[in-house]
């Protein structure tokens, strides 16, 4: 599925860096600003421990896992909403995304240039978030003007109800706060209009903490301590990470790497944990099907009925859905299989109104 991660922050806080390290590509790092122009688009395994159990069972001739795109963006600075840098270049690029990775510096380095010269990560996270709020506000500030003039008209419901919503989200944002906080409205009517709106800061935001290796907690790093309190505040969640020792694990043989995380105390990558969060984030589970030619684990939006779920895999699937074998996926392991699953009563017959689980191991009948 088409679901995607931008990533986004100043220039030289280590985007590009961490980009490689995920995706195993290599987009160029280097120390100056605005080193990606065009954004780099990498996709990227997420990391499962239950496939590696389910293929254990199965032995199948491949493994498939779940991916997600991370798109490199390049670096904003202050201004950006005005045009500064390559500013509304930069900003329509994250428009096209779903979530945003939204990468701080934390670290302390005097080879590695500052933009601003000197690590603030408060300071720097403010200076994301008011250009993407400017921009924010500069067009919902168009399409307000543009309601109040057609609700004139005699047939106008969806633009009288959207002066006032569209009044509201304005105030939101001239307070510095982001479209994803301001109160949510049921009516079908409003929600089309802030979705066509394609506003940056209503995107669900994840922070990554880029660290050196002796700061990866906020008892060792003041600065990470100081972006943790803001996110907390806020509701958001941050992940630390060190691309520096990220990079040393991505150019190690996959075989090696886990000995090399032990070694520096470390029981996963901070890449891992980040991949994972970003998935979160775009609110997604995972279903499995799990047979001798494949073990695939396949991307659906939580809450997704079966139906939906079986489109995911062909949309005859989800045309001609009949009902649905489920087996959790503990007890596909700990049984051993379809077989004993079936024999065991673990595997159930769920229709189009069941509302599939992550971990669902799933078989789907269905006629065209």
């Amino acid at each position: 599925m088409g679901f995607s991660c931008g990533i986004v922050g100043l220039p030289n806080v280590g985007k590009s860096t961490l980009f490689n390290c995920l995706s195993s590509a290599r987009a160029e790092a280097a120390n100056y600003p605005f080193c990606t122009i065009e954004p780099n688009v990498g996709i990227v395994e997420v990391p499962d421990a239950r496939m590696k159990a389910l293929a254990v069972v199965v032995n199948p001739e491949r493994i498939v896992p779940a991916t997600t795109r991370f798109v490199d963006i390049a670096g904003i600075v202050k201004g950006a909403s005005k045009g500064e840098g390559l500013g509304n270049k930069f900003l329509s690029h994250i428009r096209d995304v779903d979530a945003i990775c939204h990468v701080v510096r934390c670290f302390i380095d005097e080879n590695v240039v500052h933009v601003d010269g000197k690590v603030d990560p408060v300071r720097d996270a403010g200076t994301i978030d008011t250009e993407l709020i400017l921009a924010d506000l500069e067009a919902v500030e168009k399409r307000l003007d543009r309601a109040k003039k057609m609700s004139k008209g005699a047939d106008a419901t969806i633009e009288k109800k959207a002066v006032p919503y569209l009044d509201s989200l304005k105030s939101h944002l001239e307070r510095g706060e982001p479209a994803r906080s301001h109160k949510a409205d049921d009516d079908d009517d409003l929600k089309a209009v802030l979705h066509d709106m394609h506003l940056l800061t209503v995107k669900p935001t994840l922070f990554v903490a880029n660290c050196d290796e002796a700061g990866l907690t906020p008892e060792t790093n003041a600065h990470l301590k100081a972006l943790l309190d803001m996110a907390t505040a806020r509701g958001d969640q941050v992940v630390a990470v060190c691309a520096k020792i990220e990079s040393e694990v991505a150019e190690l043989p996959p075989e090696e790497r886990a000995d090399f995380l032990a070694s520096m105390g470390m029981e996963s990558s901070g890449l891992d944990k980040l991949i994972r969060a970003g998935f979160k984030l775009l609110g997604l589970g995972t279903y499995f099907t799990a047979g001798v030619k494949e073990v695939r684990a396949w991307n659906i939006v939580n809450g997704t009925k079966a139906p939906g779920a079986a489109g995911v895999i062909h949309s005859d699937f989800e045309r001609g859905f009949i009902k649905a074998e489920v087996i959790w996926w503990e007890d596909f392991v700990t049984l051993g299989g379809e077989s004993r699953c079936r024999e065991a009563g673990k595997l159930r017959l769920e229709g189009k109104e069941y509302v599939v689980r992550d971990g669902d191991v799933m078989h789907f009948k269905f006629n065209v």
